[in-house]
This record gives C-alpha cells, sequence and structure tokens, in this order.
C-alpha cells in the first residue's frame, strides 16, 4: 500500500460510506495502520492510500499501538479554535499554521462495526478533523490562505512536478510493456 501524493485526482474524490464489516476490512485497516506507522504519520485516509472508502486511522502520536481506526466517521460537536502547525503525508515537506477545532465529538464504527464514541481534545482532535477533510475530498491546501499558498508555491510546484513525472514514466512504462 503506498500514499498518494498531491496532486494525484483521487485526493480530490468524496469517498462512500463502508457497508461491509468483514474480514477484509480488518485487514484493510491493519494493512492502513502499518503504513501510517512506516510514514511517519498521525493519520492516515482511504483516499490517501487510493481507496475511495470512508475510513481513517489515527493517532496522538507516532507509537504503535495507539492508532484508532475509524470507520465513516462523522464530527457531531465542537468547541473551541486553536491554531497549530499542521503537515500532510501527501504534502511532504509541507507544514502551515493551520485552524481547528480544539475539541471535538465524533461517532463512527469500529472495523467490526461496532458503534462508537470519542471525544478528542488538541492534537488527537486536529488530526482526527485534517483526516476528515480528506473523506470529503478537502486537502491541506485548501485550508492555506492565500499568503500560506503563495509562500508554498515552489513547494506545490515541486510535488505537482514530481506527480507529473511518475505519472508519465508509468504511461511510458505501460506502453513499452504493449
Amino acid at each position: 500500500m503506498e500514499v498518494r501524493y498531491y496532486p494525484d485526482p483521487v485526493l480530490r474524490e468524496r469517498t462512500r460510506p463502508v457497508e461491509q464489516f468483514d474480514d477484509a476490512l480488518a485487514d484493510l485497516a491493519r494493512e492502513m495502520v502499518e503504513t501510517m506507522n512506516q510514514a511517519g504519520g498521525l493519520g492516515l485516509a482511504g483516499p490517501q492510500v487510493g481507496l475511495l472508502l470512508s475510513i481513517v486511522i489515527v493517532s496522538a502520536d507516532t507509537q504503535p499501538g495507539s492508532e484508532i481506526v475509524l470507520v465513516n466517521p462523522e464530527i457531531y460537536d465542537t468547541d473551541g479554535w486553536e491554531v497549530s502547525e499542521e503537515g500532510c503525508l501527501s504534502f511532504p515537506g509541507t507544514y502551515v499554521k493551520i485552524g481547528r477545532f480544539g475539541r471535538i465529538r465524533a461517532r463512527y464504527r469500529d472495523p467490526k462495526g461496532e458503534p462508537r464514541e470519542l471525544e478528542a481534545e488538541g492534537l488527537l482532535a486536529r488530526v482526527i478533523q485534517h483526516e476528515r477533510d480528506h473523506l470529503d475530498g478537502r486537502l491541506l491546501v485548501d485550508r492555506m490562505s492565500p499568503i500560506q499558498r503563495m509562500t508554498q508555491r515552489r513547494r506545490l510546484r515541486e510535488l505537482k512536478d514530481r506527480y507529473e513525472h511518475r505519472t508519465s514514466e508509468t504511461r511510458t512504462g505501460f506502453e513499452a510493456a504493449r
């Protein structure tokens, strides 16, 4: 399982709810946890690995074992406002100050389909909101102010160039294999 990078179009897609809670979903969740941990992230959403399913992995720290799998998450209560630096596995090397709610309450299902609720604050609340954005096709760049986008212009261009280069290599390799 590989992390998709900006501007991969799958990152802009809205996900669909998970309807089957079975061993395949549990395996998918384990694989996503492993991918997130290998990348050194605090969160990972379905679209970031090319899956248009409403599933996210979150953690308040990079210690394996602290991950929470949220299937079909929905934030239903918020409080406070905090501005803090945020990054994203799909935007490597990009960090910007973003405003988010300081405390949230969320409903979700675990990989077995059991309904759950979670109250989170601080970093975990931020991570959940960030990953929930991914499920709607909303990206870090969408949360940037015009000045932040201008400041990050060079880095965003590098990511676009890298994506286009990788995409053209894939096409060239595919065409050569035909």
